[in-house]
């Protein structure tokens, strides 16, 4: 496996902080663009951001480390190891990554609601979250109980 970072409860948190941020903003972008076929690369790239920094915040919590390397297969294989089924989620985000945010290839609509629903199932707090005041919760997967907050996991 790639290259991995020791993680303490200051990079959770901060981790944290950076999904709460994005999946926020990406929230906002979705629901209050004037044109909102006009910002799909800049809202997939927050969806893919939330996404990865969600994926560090479990990761951190389950096994003291996360991915952090130029490939990012190894942030995928290291989620699986936590839950499988969540590491399907991010690899799709990942997969929309340099189409949104690197290339003059604009993201479909399709592509886009694809990278919310993959994000939403990172984070675990469904469509309405940001309407319904929930906390941003993360499925921990089979072994781990129901989904729990995010924030559950920047606890020491």
């Amino acid at each position: 496996m790639g290259r991995t970072r020791p993680c303490d409860q200051a990079v959770r948190l901060g981790r944290l902080r950076k999904a709460e941020q994005f999946f926020h903003l990406a929230e906002i972008g979705r629901d209050f663009a004037d044109e909102p076929d006009g910002v799909d690369d800049a809202v997939v790239t927050l969806w893919v951001h939330a996404g990865i920094a969600a994926s560090d915040v479990i990761c951190c919590a389950r096994l003291g480390k996360h991915a952090q390397g130029e490939d990012h297969k190894d942030a995928v294989m290291l989620l699986s190891s936590v839950d499988p089924a969540t590491a399907k989620h991010l690899s799709v985000l990942l997969g929309l990554k340099t189409r949104s945010g690197y290339t003059d290839t604009p993201t479909s609509r399709t592509e886009s609601k694809r990278a919310e629903r993959a994000a939403e199932a990172l984070i675990g707090g469904g469509p309405s979250r940001a309407r319904s005041g929930r906390k941003l919760n993360v499925r921990v997967g089979p072994g781990y109980g129901s989904s729990r907050a995010l924030s559950e996991f920047a606890v020491v």
